[in-house]
């Protein structure tokens, strides 16, 4: 895309306050009309995206497309080269080929658990789902856990035992321990300190406390880069011990979010997304009711963007809200001055009128004093018990994790520890950067590292252990609420890769038990009734049952803490996990960098989030590179301008910049954690920002596949429902009659099955799981921050975010956007080879072999969701990195056009499993990628030829409509409206 002129942002508020009705946009260069988004948006495939050029003439395009014709035909003649096989020669009983095998395991992220089901073809795991029987999981997976697998075959993961840098092996290094621990034991281990992150792993803190027994002057550190310290210190203040707080939303009624991303950064996030979307759904007008949600936050977040009403404010002035609230709740706190107290009295009276129905819940990066100011709240308004109860913590010894990092980092800088044992993490990378972690560890006399990759603490590491990935692994790991979950291996270590529990175990004589020995004599210590019937219902089942947590019985014994002194008038500086990879380890991830984030759509990249005013003040653009002072240090950054950042508040994602990593993550976005101190975590007051007058491309898709300023996104409110139902017909063309159509005079007719999909978007978050999951489900291929720049990101299924309102603090509403498989389909009548047909279920089938890519079905598609591989992603890949397909999807090459196929794989096995038990393929029986993978449930796939199937059932509500549904395609995939539950007493 051409540069354009600086943006006027006064001139886009005056066009977004100008505007009557709902006016939706999706971002600032839409907004201004800016030349070169109209170029963009009316060239189909942009500047850069055609492998001819501009300048092509008749005569050639002709030449070209007859030898295309030529090789289409002669394709199917060619002989194929010949290729050996090899069978089994005693294939495993359980074993069918083609038939895939599921096992119910865990994954972690910050030490707790999501419950899991791992596919398995022969041998090999390709696919990843939620397990439905887990409390937590409850059978949607996040971002992270989908993209697990391609984690598994990295070719840049570590891959065998290196001391000082060169290649050893296991039994040398088992020896080496051994010698350094005899010395230790006339010191009571004195010189040994352990550091772990975050872990809920009952069998490894077993094990660390047969250790520190052994060696009684040793020490277990633990650190975790987005550690959960606040919430526990406010426990600690307000109950007199730490207990975890957990939240019943779907008995809610009003829910106020300080600063707390519960629906995608909490560990029970998916547990709260799909009870927070139970009280969000509405079937018909008559006596519908929404639960009603308040976010304030500086920055915007998933949680944010279903609130129905947000207040962007800086960080800092979340405690002054908070306590403004608690004041006028009637408590007796120590107030202070906010210039929202309107909108706090409103947020307070909706309060009080929901006594026990109602949820206050702070957020991590929140100060203790709000924590305890919550928990206040919440007792006065008598939601504990109701819709708020508490546990004792599944962590086994919760700590301060920075106290604990500090006193690490001292006894190191002192001489004193001869044997520093880190398991996986990376603090030279991620520790405050006050604390110079990275000097310090260069004292100690040996370090070892168990790690899943080579990063920028096995420089200072004498020993590195390749780590087991954990569909490689034994172990056993707790969820959110306690829950136990047994983790089981799909296949043998590929790359002669560790668990922690071997690591443990090698440290005592004499070594060689393996994780699963390890892992199992734990239980069986635990005196399980009948122990090996339960052992294989728990890893069976995915959980252990009756493991959670019960509730705790706790009592207030803090008053209102006093009140934080906040510097006024300055910027802030914000640190955030990325929404893709997180902390930093998810970094040489093809398909989390790739992947747009919620709401800014950026990819590839962090960016320095600033808000249009400070963008303004500062005369800021997109792109530009500034030079971020803070705490005496500083860092350059692009900056990126954030409709709803609170004014003064810049946000900074963590995880990139790294300096060591494999080939995906090198060289990608800049390290904010070079910014991160002690005493400012999470904020910190005093942030200078300078323009340099350079550029950096930083690349998004908000403004890709837009659909020439035709409203696809429905959205109202409740009271407008409820008012009148048939609402929507205001907000949308009537849908035309069957015979007002252009495509297909007949109308086809459906004997057997005809399938179809409803998403709602009233419950949609815009996490991005779908996404991931069909790409993990369909092979679908990386490109690359230079293609995506170029409007060639493959996904099949994209979600986009919509803004409503101002510029300032606009509405977000998500739409995930996957082919709508249209009854007239306008890609059909186009293709000159018939790649793109209707088949007899209804579905619009691309038949790969045909296609010659003449994309004319992509211009004639209203939608935009058909992708065209321009090139061959696929090629040079290792053989390890091949067994992350799937071989129920084919791998297509270079020059075919690629869309959502409703998973037909998935529609053909359940169809041959019915058809084996001589019946129907029953309602629920096929459950496409995105719809397994989605917290909401938002999306539900099913036959409309069966009049008591889910789908026809919601698409029979009066929210129902279709995308675009005036053009007469008839699409099959179709909409529920978005509605809000907005306070009458607040203004719009």
């Amino acid at each position: 895309m051409k540069a354009d002129a600086p943006l006027d942002l006064d001139t886009i508020r005056q066009r977004l306050a100008g505007t009557r009705g709902r006016k939706y946009w999706r971002c600032l260069e839409e907004v201004a009309e800016t030349p070169a988004f109209e170029e963009f948006l009316h060239r189909e495939f942009p500047a850069g995206a055609s492998e001819w050029g501009d300048e092509f003439s008749r005569r050639g395009f002709l030449q070209l497309m007859a030898a295309s014709f030529a090789l289409a035909g002669f394709s199917a003649c060619t002989k194929q080269p010949l290729e050996k096989i090899v069978p089994y020669v005693r294939q495993p009983p359980e074993l069918t080929p083609g038939k895939p095998l599921y096992f119910a395991t865990a994954l972690t992220l910050g030490g707790f658990a999501q419950g899991v089901v791992a596919t398995s073809h022969e041998g090999r795991p390709t696919k990843i789902e939620g397990n439905p029987d887990h409390p937590v999981s409850l059978g949607a997976t996040k971002v992270f856990t989908q993209a697990a697998v391609l984690d598994l075959y990295d070719p840049d993961r570590a891959q065998t035992v290196l001391r000082a840098g060169q290649p050893s092996d296991w039994n040398t290094f088992v020896s080496a321990m051994h010698a350094i621990l005899q010395d230790q034991q006339t010191k009571a281990g004195t010189g040994i300190r352990i550091l772990t992150g975050s872990t809920t792993s009952p069998t490894l803190q077993s094990q660390l406390n047969a250790f520190l027994h052994q060696y009684s002057a040793a020490k277990w550190h633990q650190w975790e880069p987005l550690s959960r310290d606040n919430i526990r210190d406010g426990a600690w203040q307000a109950f007199g011990e730490i207990v975890e707080t957990q939240y019943a939303f779907d008995k809610a009624d009003v829910i106020l979010a300080l600063d707390a991303d519960f629906l995608f950064t909490h560990p029970s996030s998916l547990r709260y997304a799909r009870n927070f979307a139970q009280r969000r759904r509405v079937k018909d007008a008559a006596g519908a009711k929404m639960s009603r949600l308040y976010a304030v936050e500086p920055t915007p977040t998933i949680t944010g963007s279903m609130a129905d009403h947000r207040l962007p404010v800086s960080s800092a002035e979340v405690e002054a809200i908070a306590r403004s609230l608690a004041q006028k709740l009637g408590l007796e706190v120590e107030a202070a001055a906010t210039p929202h107290e309107e909108w706090v009295a409103a947020v307070a009276r909706d309060l009080q009128a929901h006594p026990g129905t109602g949820i206050v819940i702070a957020g991590e990066t929140q100060p203790a004093a709000v924590h305890v100011l919550a928990h206040l709240i919440n007792a006065k308004l008598n939601n504990s018990g109701q819709t708020i109860t508490y546990t004792v913590p599944a962590e086994p010894v919760p700590v301060n994790q920075l106290t604990s990092l500090q006193t690490l980092i001292k006894d190191l800088q002192s001489g004193g520890v001869d044997l520093l044992i880190m398991m996986e993490g990376n603090p030279v990378f991620d520790t405050p950067a006050d604390l110079g972690f990275a000097e310090a560890v260069a004292k100690a006399k040996t370090v070892v590292r168990l790690g899943f990759e080579e990063n920028e603490t096995s420089r200072y590491c004498h020993w590195h252990i390749p780590a087991a990935h954990a569909l490689e692994s034994w172990s056993d790991v707790c969820a959110f609420d306690g829950t136990v979950t047994l983790i089981q291996p799909l296949i043998e270590p590929l790359f002669e890769g560790k668990t922690a529990h071997e690591l443990i175990d090698a440290l005592f004589q004499p070594p060689g038990r393996n994780s699963y020995d390890i892992v199992r004599a734990y239980w069986q210590a635990q005196k399980w009734p009948n122990f090996e019937k339960t052992w294989r219902t728990a890893l069976n089942d995915g959980v252990v049952a009756g493991s959670a947590s019960p509730a705790q019985q706790v009592k207030l014994t803090a008053k209102a803490p006093s009140k934080t002194a906040q510097a006024s008038g300055k910027l802030e500086i914000l640190f955030r996990p990325d929404p893709s990879i997180w902390d930093g380890r998810f970094v040489n991830n093809g398909w989390l960098q790739e992947l747009p984030r919620p709401i800014s759509k950026l990819t590839w990249d962090n960016a320095a989030l600033v808000s249009p005013v400070l963008a303004q003040r500062e005369k800021l653009e997109n792109g530009d590179v500034v030079t971020l002072k803070f705490g005496g240090r500083t860092l350059r950054a692009p900056v990126w301008i954030m409709p709803g950042q609170a004014e003064n508040s810049v946000t900074l994602h963590l995880g990139y910049g790294r300096e060591r990593t494999g080939r995906v993550g090198a060289g990608t976005g800049f390290n904010a954690y070079a910014l991160r101190t002690s005493q400012a975590l999470w904020s910190g007051a005093g942030l200078e920002i300078k323009r340099t007058g350079e550029k950096y491309p930083l690349v998004d898709t908000q403004k890709h596949h837009s659909v020439e300023g035709r409203d696809i996104v429905r959205s109202g409110t409740i009271g407008e429902f409820t008012a009148n139902a048939r609402f929507l017909e205001a907000h949308k063309e009537p849908r035309p009659e069957r015979d007002v159509t252009l495509y297909h005079p007949d109308e086809f007719k459906y004997d057997g099955y005809k399938w179809g999909m409803s998403i709602d978007l009233n419950v949609c978050i815009g996490c991005n799981a779908c996404t991931i999951a069909c790409q993990a489900e369909n092979n679908i291929a990386v490109v690359g921050k230079t293609q995506v720049a170029n409007g060639r990101e493959m996904h099949w299924i994209r979600v986009d975010a919509y803004f409503q309102g101002s510029l300032d603090n606009p509405e977000v509403n998500n739409q995930p956007v996957p082919c709508m498989h249209c009854e007239n389909a306008p890609c059909e009548l186009v293709c000159p080879v018939g790649a793109t047909v209707h088949d007899d279920e209804g579905l619009n089938v691309q038949v790969y072999n045909r296609c010659i890519g003449t994309r004319y079905c992509s211009n004639n598609c209203p939608y935009k969701v058909r992708r065209f591989n321009f090139l061959e992603f696929n090629a040079g890949m290792t053989p390890v990195q091949k067994m992350v397909k799937n071989p129920d999807v084919t791998v297509r090459s270079r020059g075919v056009m690629e869309k959502c196929t409703y998973c037909t794989q998935r529609i053909n096995a359940a169809r041959i499993t019915a058809e084996i038990a001589n019946r129907k393929i029953r309602d629920g029986e096929i459950i496409t990628a995105c719809q397994a993978a989605c917290p909401v449930e938002a999306i539900v796939f099913g036959d409309l030829n069966d009049p008591e199937s889910r789908v026809v059932k919601l698409k029979g509500q009066p929210l129902d409509y279709w995308m675009l549904g005036e053009l007469n395609t008839r699409p099959r995939t179709s909409y529920l409206a978005k509605l809000r539950n907005p306070n009458p007493e607040m203004k719009s």
